[in-house]
């Protein structure tokens, strides 16, 4: 009896030590995984983003081993997703590609193509609502519609309401987007932000790019760079602030064939610079006095 006691309990402290699954540093997915793996290895992928995302320590990564289509996924924590230039996503109906509550984290997405045709209803491309920042490269995203802008339509969309963000899109595609290729647009609040947003094409949209405080956030500075924004059928770039401080620099860029090429409202600062601006319906559109070119 009491040998069997002693086994008994010696049985029961092994399983209490047993740790439940730990998130690792890097997973992996792949078109031949399984949502039952653990995504921690190469021989164990998952198959889609979203249940490797779930498998991912803070601050960790995932890795796409092989082109397939890896599905919509929610980020909430700090993190990379490596798409390899062969990862696909696609939204839900009247739903997000990607979509990002990372409260302090930063959040990195490179080579990934995410693609709205075919989905009905409102789409968006990413969707970033916290974060301390965001770095899109080498990626597409194009194919999102509207079902009534603001909030749907968007390639890229930042709406953050509080903190201090930062954001990189380098070597990317907006395009064909029913709203605005890339648009930030803080919610009432008080986010500030640094941008970046170089290497990179912005073409068939309503907007191709714009930045707008007039809704909520704090001061704004954005740096646009040699890119092409083409063919939007209302601005290419547009730019309009409320009562904090907005500056823009804008610099070696082709801005060609929209109804208007920048358009600037109320204090908004624009620095332009070595930039080619032709076949517009109107080049610069600003009717703040005095201009704020």
């Amino acid at each position: 009896m009491t040998r069997t006691i002693f086994i008994a309990a010696a049985l029961a402290l092994v399983v209490a030590a047993e740790p439940a699954s730990a998130q690792v540093n890097r997973t992996y997915v792949s078109a031949a995984g399984s949502d039952t793996n653990n995504c921690a290895n190469v021989a164990m992928p998952c198959r889609h983003f979203q249940n490797a995302v779930n498998a991912t320590a803070v601050g960790g990564e995932v890795v796409a081993l092989d082109p397939a289509n890896y599905g919509s996924f929610t980020i909430n924590q700090a993190i990379t997703i490596e798409g390899q230039g062969w990862a696909y996503v696609a939204p839900p109906n009247d739903g997000n590609g990607i979509a990002i509550n990372a409260v302090s984290g930063n959040v990195i997405i490179r080579g990934v193509l995410l693609n709205g045709d075919g989905a009905t209803g409102g789409t968006n491309g990413i969707v970033f609502n916290s974060g301390a920042s965001l770095t899109v490269t080498d990626c597409v995203v194009q194919n999102f519609s509207s079902n009534g802008p603001p909030t749907t339509g968007n390639g890229i969309l930042l709406q953050p309401s509080t903190g201090t963000i930062t954001f990189v899109i380098t070597n990317t595609i907006v395009s064909n987007n029913g709203y605005v290729g890339f648009d930030y647009a803080p919610t009432s609040g008080s986010a500030t932000a640094n941008g970046v947003i170089d290497h990179f094409v912005a073409t068939d949209s309503q907007y191709g790019i714009a930045v707008g405080t007039s809704s909520g956030g704090g001061a704004t500075t954005v740096a646009i760079s040699n890119g092409v924004v083409g063919n939007n059928s209302n601005a290419g770039i547009n730019i309009q602030n409320g009562s904090n401080a907005l500056t823009i620099s804008i610099d070696n860029t082709n801005i060609t064939g929209n109804l208007n090429g920048i358009a600037a409202y109320n204090t908004s600062n624009v620095f332009l610079g070595r930039s080619v601006i032709t076949a517009n319906g109107t080049g610069t559109f600003n009717p703040t006095t005095p201009n704020t070119f």
